[in-house]
Formats: C-alpha cells, structure tokens, sequence
C-alpha cells in the first residue's frame, strides 16, 4: 500500500490480485483535486485492473474533483479498463445524482460489489 500525504488531502493506493483500490481522505475540492489528479494519473499508468475510487471518507467534493474522476473515467475507458466509484457519502452522491453522472460512473454501495 501506497500513501500520499502531501497535502490536506489524504491518498492510500491498495493494489490487490485484480483491483486497484484508490481512498482519499478529506474534502476533495479546488486546492486538493490535483493531488488527486496526480495520483489516479500514476495509478493508471500501468496495469489492467479494475479502479475503485473508494470515496468513503471524502466529506464534500466540489466540481473540480468531479472533473478529476471523469478524467480518470476516461483514461480507464481508453485503456479499456472500469472505474468504479464506492461508498459515497449522501452528500457527494447527490453531486452525481444532481448532475446525471451517477449514470455515466459505475457506482457501488461497497467495496465487494
């Protein structure tokens, strides 16, 4: 396991058998996302395993942590790999729900879905 711990933003990387399991900690927002950004860009640079953004512990999100997944969604689709998003909190969830992105990510209640 991987951690990055630069910022107010906390990254812990679990490379499992076929699975990447990426879990940031604290609010993902204008000043954190591109810690963000960075770490899911070294995370799939190689590999093909399925990515899990486990969001469990991600408070709030702002739009420009939403950019930052659907970056990464799209680096997975071109790799031909699946990002999955886990346990979002309501509050986060409802971003995706109010913006209609819940039904472009793979969303799951939990990690073992």
């Amino acid at each position: 396991m991987r951690e990055d711990n630069s910022g107010s933003l906390s990254i812990s990387i679990d490379q499992g058998h076929d699975q990447l399991v990426v879990t940031p900690v604290g609010e993902i927002d204008l000043s954190t996302s591109p810690q963000l950004r960075q770490t899911l860009q070294t995370a799939l640079a190689d590999g093909d395993t399925t990515v899990i953004v486990d969001l469990a512990e991600v408070p709030y999100m702002d739009s420009s942590g939403v950019a930052t997944l659907v970056e990464a969604l799209q680096i997975c689709r071109r790799q031909h790999r699946e990002l999955v998003l886990a346990r979002l909190s309501s509050r986060v969830e409802s971003i995706f729900k109010i913006s209609k992105l819940d039904a472009v990510f793979t969303i799951r209640d939990d990690l073992n879905d």
